[in-house]
């Protein structure tokens, strides 16, 4: 509203200073201003639309009143009202001679229509006449009307004058028709693919503000593809290395930074072009350097510049003397009192973390207080920096403070992603199975039905595979600690659906395994559990079903079963459920509870949730079934191809005529009745052998309509629909259902790595980090319980190894398992097989992943980790493809002789920007190229470094709270 206010008022004193306004606009604009209630300016403002309908309706106004009712329509526009009934008026002014008016039109139209609007035909026609036109302003106008207006299907109508004006002689002209062409990119790229070669030489232009617009284009292009413009790292290095030294005009210094966007955005091509490739990295170091010593930090745009820095040297090859230097001035944002820089320290911590873990050891306390800040955009971002820097040996200290935190906040969206962060960190980091069941448990219950149901589901698998490890003691240790801490648990009021379901599941599957509770007490909290929670139909499932379980775990263990009274009210409620899911779970119950012990062994064998399921895909045990019902006269079944052909609606013109053949009046005679004939059977129909098939994903991409059974006559042709519609293009209406192939998505999830993997030594922090910290600040006494947390935070021995998961011991498992089943006389598929299979080509599976195994197929041939891995040892494996096609002059042009007319003073001296032309050097550069290629560390020296210490097995230790740890070693 302030805003609004201050247009108006410099409106209304552009209308005293002779811009032509009447009083009425001025008289306008003072009553909104004056304005106490938005009732009372949307009164005014009505008004106001009124007399203008009325006034712009009027024969012959002259243009100086339309022009002044146009600025009018734009103020009620501005204020959220529509003003629609005038936007015809504004295209017409487009097309006026005169230049004030024309570009009032356009201002209007611009801001008037969008580029989907009805209108924009209208003005086609004059953009093209006015991107002729002699005068650049009115240029100008229609180029910036382009850059708003102009749609896909108009694109190829304005393309070519656009393309020309990149050679006009007005360097303002120049600047919007590459702008112009930009925005054609990001509409439609085919449209301007053939003209990337114009962006490369406007890189050359006389003038640093087509330059400067170049960068734009550019830099959406190179992330598309950056090898393609790897030729160009020594040109851009060269126009950044002279802004940096102040040689472009002066018209350009923003806070006396010279040209601080065009630094930032060149940084920003920079950091894309030297990712990973050491040859041009190295032609960077020295103007990066530079920045970091000239950038001034005094002021905002000087910070930015210098964190646009840090990002660059975080992505290109790692140079010593550059981390130091980000390491410097990334100590002066967290030893700033504003807020906004120690915002920025911590997030280029978090990049440099990464490439030189080391770094962190000398924030540690101001990483702490960060985190105790009351600013909570900063907590935030240390949350951040904290899941960068986690590892086995300090996750239960951070994943426990990131539960505190997301039991004190309210906004669900964020809670949701700090329990994910929670659960993500607790499955690769965990010291142990019951920690992490612990902290799952903490989490659901606190974050509630806000986890996402993968999660419970993969806590029920980790519980039932346990460790994984042969070692059925500890199963059987864990198996017991979880039954004993949900029935703690369960008689909490108001706990989360997803959670209830874990409970009844971990208690009805392993509630009697160590004999400690007895069946009636668990049936009990069951009973209580779905009446406490009646409303949830889920819940109770879950509870019948593990009510089930225990039941029939009595009776197979041969004892005597005595159904509670509330047990038996709650079976008999149920099985008048409106819930047929329910019902069935009821009469189920009350089924097993009726057998005698070894049927129901072999119903429900105990622990057997991860054992393997055998299908019968043929359904052979019927075979017997279907050959004596063949010979009583019973009709042979419809192959499936035929079948789905019969009842497919596609053969139907709509659902309307499906309805109309199956319920009107037919006149043909009955038929009559043929004495029955033994059928023969067609030898496909009978298998001698039964093929087992492993269990997949039900597909429902097919949808089937069944159709009522009409009247068999004689002649079936007389009866059948005689309208054939295959081939023919449904024009509206849902897509036919004429394919009969069903498509079965498979997905494979991928667990996603927190970082990058680094390899950690055991050192001491230099005993003058604490002095370091703030020298500004007097010396303080720092609180133990600071130093304990710093010490756990950024101490112990380096394990970034993740802790191998059940679930790969439990493919172990199912191999030898099926390599047992494998000697009995029938095949048996294993579901299993196809992970132990994958095992060989894919990282550990997620814990939390509920994707069940599936096989993705692949055209790509499988790489052995291990080859790729002899690949980083020997760096002259390692080859680089640098694409040639380099666009530029046969003689580069001084970029200083270019601006030799500005009037500011520069200095004679000037780099040159080098656009190589010679294929010859850029095969001798792609010859360089290859020799250095990998990024960070020698990944040889790790890897060795990291054996040595998993052979030592340090542990961590946290006897002094006085003594800073490493942060990641």
């Amino acid at each position: 509203m302030e805003q609004l206010k201050t247009i108006g008022r410099e409106l209304a004193m552009g209308s005293q200073g002779g811009f032509g306004q009447s009083k009425e606009f001025l008289d306008l604009v003072k009553s909104i201003g004056e304005a106490r209630s938005k009732a009372e300016e949307d009164r005014i403002v009505l008004h106001e639309i009124e007399t203008l309908k009325r006034r712009i309706a009027e024969p012959d106004i002259p243009k100086r009143k339309m022009k002044e009712y146009i600025i009018r329509l734009v103020y009620v526009e501005m204020l959220g009202h529509d003003a629609s009934f005038g936007y015809i008026h504004a295209v017409k002014m487009t097309h006026d001679d005169s230049l004030l008016l024309k570009r009032t039109g356009y201002l209007a139209v611009t801001l008037f229509l969008n580029e989907d609007h009805d209108l924009i035909i209208l003005i086609v026609n004059t953009i093209q006449k006015d991107l002729r036109s002699d005068n650049y302003l009115v240029v100008c106008a229609a180029l910036n009307a382009v850059c708003r207006l102009i749609n896909e299907e108009t694109i190829p109508a304005v393309l070519p004058q656009v393309v020309e004006l990149l050679g006009h002689t007005k360097e303002g002209v120049r600047k919007k028709a590459i702008m112009a062409l930009h925005r054609f990119y990001h509409k439609s790229p085919s449209s301007v693919s053939h003209l990337v070669s114009n962006f490369r030489k406007r890189l050359c232009d006389n003038d640093p503000g087509v330059m400067g617009a170049t960068l734009c284009p550019l830099f959406d292009l190179i992330s598309v593809d950056v090898t393609s413009y790897k030729d160009l790292v020594v040109s851009f290095v060269s126009i950044l290395k002279q802004v940096a030294e102040h040689r472009l005009p002066k018209g350009y210094d923003y806070h006396l930074m010279p040209a601080p966007f065009i630094q930032i955005r060149l940084l920003k091509i920079l950091a894309l072009l030297g990712s990973g490739d050491k040859l041009a990295s190295e032609k960077m170091y020295t103007v990066v350097g530079d920045i970091f010593r000239k950038c001034d930090s005094a002021s905002n745009i000087g910070n930015a510049i210098l964190y646009e820095c840090i990002c660059c040297v975080s992505s290109i090859y790692p140079n010593p003397k550059l981390l130091e230097a980000a390491a410097e001035v990334i100590s002066r944002f967290l030893k700033s009192d504003s807020h906004n820089l120690k915002y920025l320290g911590i997030d280029a911590l978090g990049r440099l973390i990464k490439i030189s873990p080391e770094i962190a050891e000398q924030h540690q306390l101001a990483v702490i207080d960060c985190l105790e800040d009351p600013d909570d955009t900063l907590k935030r971002k240390t949350f951040e920096l904290l899941y960068k820097m986690t590892k086995s040996s300090n996750v239960e200290v951070i994943v426990n403070r990131m539960i505190d935190y997301m039991i004190s906040i309210n906004d669900n969206h964020y809670k949701t992603y700090i329990a994910s962060r929670c659960v993500e960190l607790a499955e690769q980091f965990a010291p142990s199975n019951h920690w992490f069941i612990q902290t799952m448990n903490k989490v659901f219950e606190h974050a509630g039905d806000l986890v996402n149901i993968k999660v419970a589901h993969n806590l029920m698998r980790l519980i039932a595979e346990g460790f994984g490890e042969d070692d059925d003691a500890a199963d059987s240790q864990l198996r017991s600690s979880a039954v004993e801490s949900y029935l703690h648990i369960v008689g909490e009021p108001k706990l989360p659906s997803v959670f209830l379901q874990v409970i009844c599941w971990v208690l009805g599957e392993y509630g009697t395994a160590d004999g400690k509770y007895s069946a009636s007490y668990l049936t009990g909290k069951l009973c209580d559990v779905a009446e406490a929670y009646s409303n949830d139909e889920t819940v109770k499932a879950y509870a019948v079903t593990a009510l089930m379980k225990i039941y029939a775990f009595e009776i197979a263990a041969g004892r005597k079963v005595d159904m509670l009274d509330e047990c038996q009210s709650l079976v008999e409620e149920l099985s008048a459920s409106h819930s047929t899911d329910l019902q069935q779970r009821a009469y189920e119950l009350q089924a097993v509870i009726s057998l005698d012990a070894h049927a129901v062994e072999c119903i429900m064998p105990s622990d057997a949730s991860c054992e393997d399921i055998e299908i019968d895909g043929n359904l052979s045990f019927l075979n017997s079934y279907v050959q004596q019902a063949l010979e009583n006269g019973a009709q042979p079944y419809i192959p499936e191809s035929e079948r789905s052909g019969m009842l497919n609606i596609s053969n139907f013109r709509s659902h309307d005529q499906l309805e109309a053949s199956m319920h009107g009046l037919r006149f043909e005679a009955y038929e009559l009745p043929k004495p029955p004939v033994p059928s023969r059977i067609p030898p496909p129909l009978l298998a001698p052998s039964a093929e087992l098939v492993p269990v997949s994903e039900p597909s429902y991409s097919r949808e089937t309509h069944q159709v009522a059974t009409m009247p068999s006559v004689s002649d079936a042709g007389s009866l059948e629909l005689k309208l054939r519609l295959d081939g023919v293009q449904r024009k509206w209406g849902k897509p036919t259902y004429s394919s009969p192939a069903s498509s079965t998505s498979t997905s494979t999830t991928q667990n996603t790595v927190n970082g990058v993997t680094q390899v950690d030594g055991a050192g001491n922090v230099n005993s003058k980090a604490r002095n370091t910290y703030d020298p500004r600040r007097p010396q303080v006494e720092i609180s133990p319980e600071k130093q304990k947390l710093a010490a756990s935070l950024f101490g112990g021995t380096s394990q970034t190894e993740k802790r191998p998961t059940s679930a790969s011991h439990k493919v172990a498992k199912a191999s030898s398992h099926a390599a047992e089943k494998s000697q009995a006389p029938k095949a048996v598929v294993v579901s299993n097989e196809v992970t132990v299979e994958k095992a060989n080509h894919q990282p550990p599976p997620d814990l939390l992943d509920l994707g069940e195994p599936t096989v993705t197929t692949s055209s790509a041939p499988s790489v052995d980790p291990f080859k790729q891995l002899e690949g980083l040892l020997d760096p002259t494996q390692v080859t680089s493809t640098v694409n040639h096609g380099a666009v530029g002059a046969t003689e580069t042009p001084d970029i200083i002789s270019l601006y030799a007319n500005t009037p500011a003073s520069v200095q004679s001296s000037s780099a040159e920007i080098s656009l190589p032309n010679n294929k010859d050097d850029i095969n001798v550069t792609s010859t360089l190229a290859t020799q250095f290629t990998t990024k960070g560390p020698n990944p040889k020296d790790a890897i060795e470094k990291d054996a040595l210490v998993r052979q030592m097995g340090v542990t961590p230790s946290s006897q002094n709270p006085n003594l800073f740890r490493d942060l990641l070693g």
